[in-house]
């Protein structure tokens, strides 16, 4: 077992290393799925305090993850995302019977089927906007079509995750269409409270200065607290919807996702994809549970791969469709939900390990960044401290 002092060197190594290394490789997307196997290696090292410890710790970079990637993508007209929408809906649905399939080989219950190809059919845009960024598309509305793709699926999948959590928990009941409802009240109020919130982001730009880093920081924790305490949505999920509905804010030609990068892109972010790769023994890889999970990663990669050459096109080349297949952080959000509510058994393994395969995968498969590709307007270029 390492001491405490010999896991934050390896820590400190790995936050600075694995950015430059993805980079120097051309492949910076694969930074974060680098610190969940760097965190699955370090697990046996580890002790079951200190786990929980990074664990706790981690869901704070959680929130910020996805707060910052709601912040960077600028929400169109409603009009502009009816085909986008149509696209996803028959994305996820073409999918699920499959994923069914699967599900009864693994045994598991209808509820939990559900939980699971919510999760398989997402995209989790926080770990596939890096590769979107430097991904080379025919133009700028194909770019813009792509992202909305990965927005909606994301979306839809956390709605979907909100009512089928409840499903597992409670069963089929009258809680169901009431929680759907609540989940449409509190986007609502984030929508509207984001105006006032864009004002005091703003002030704490101009206004502060040695803790200015201190305030942003603190202020998204406490709405997210307040969001998961008031109104029952979860602090990760609060973070991405108060992200895409704020405006863009910037003093000094910096945004304040910039000025949150020293606590966030390169210490708590990172900390987050550590500690779930924490969350999965290493000794799972050698069971048929991590063959299954194999075998649906490449399963679903393969019909994935026909359904977008020949019915559902993006308009990009052969491989744009893996943009839309790196999930493992709403993967790991579903797993958790089950495990919360008392489920999970090899479901939540099997899940996690799916999720981490077809992340891995589909990031490793797409084509090497050669040079940076300009994102289009309304979203920020990479920043150099960001995997």
């Amino acid at each position: 077992m390492l001491n405490n002092i010999e896991i934050i060197i390896c820590l400190l190594l790995l936050f600075m290393g694995v950015p430059d290394l993805c980079r120097k490789l051309g492949r910076p997307a694969l930074g974060y799925p680098t610190f969940v196997v760097m965190g699955l290696c370090l697990a046996p090292l580890v002790n079951v305090p200190v786990q929980t410890m990074l664990q706790q710790a981690g869901e704070v970079g959680f929130v910020l993850l996805l707060f910052e990637v709601g912040l960077e993508i600028e929400l169109p007209h409603p009009r502009e995302l009816v085909r986008p929408l149509r696209f996803v809906l028959l994305w996820a649905l073409c999918q699920y019977p499959l994923l069914f399939l699967v599900a009864r080989v693994t045994g598991i219950s209808l509820a939990e089927s559900l939980v699971a190809a919510a999760a398989l059919t997402s995209c989790s845009v926080g770990m596939a906007h890096a590769a979107w960024k430097h991904y080379a598309l025919p133009d700028a509305a194909t770019r813009t079509y792509v992202l909305y793709l990965m927005i909606l699926l994301e979306l839809l999948a956390v709605v979907l995750l909100s009512v089928e959590t409840v499903v597992v928990e409670a069963g089929w009941s009258w809680r169901v269409p009431f929680h759907l409802a609540g989940i449409v009240v509190v986007v609502l109020l984030i929508a509207g409270f984001t105006v006032h919130v864009n004002r005091l982001f703003q002030t704490v730009l101009e206004k502060t200065t040695h803790w200015r880093v201190h305030f942003l920081v603190l202020l998204v924790l406490v709405i997210c607290a307040a969001g998961e305490r008031l109104f029952g949505l979860a602090a990760p999920k609060t973070g991405f919807l108060l992200g895409l509905f704020m405006s863009r804010i910037q003093h000094d030609g910096k945004g304040a996702e910039e000025y949150m990068a020293p606590v966030s892109r390169r210490f708590l972010i990172p900390l987050f994809f550590v500690a779930l790769g924490m969350q999965l023994s290493w000794r799972l890889l050698f069971t048929p549970t991590a063959a299954l999970a194999l075998g649906t990663a490449g399963l679903l990669l393969g019909f994935r791969e026909v359904l977008h050459r020949r019915w559902l096109k993006t308009g990009g080349d052969r491989f744009t469709f893996l943009l839309l297949t790196p999930n493992f952080t709403i993967v790991a959000l579903a797993a958790d939900s089950l495990l919360r509510h008392g489920g999970g058994g090899l479901v939540a393994p099997w899940l996690l390990m799916s999720g981490l395969f077809m992340t891995v995968l589909s990031l490793l498969c797409l084509p090497r960044i050669v040079s940076e590709i300009s994102p289009p307007p309304g979203s920020t270029a990479a920043t150099p401290d960001q995997p």
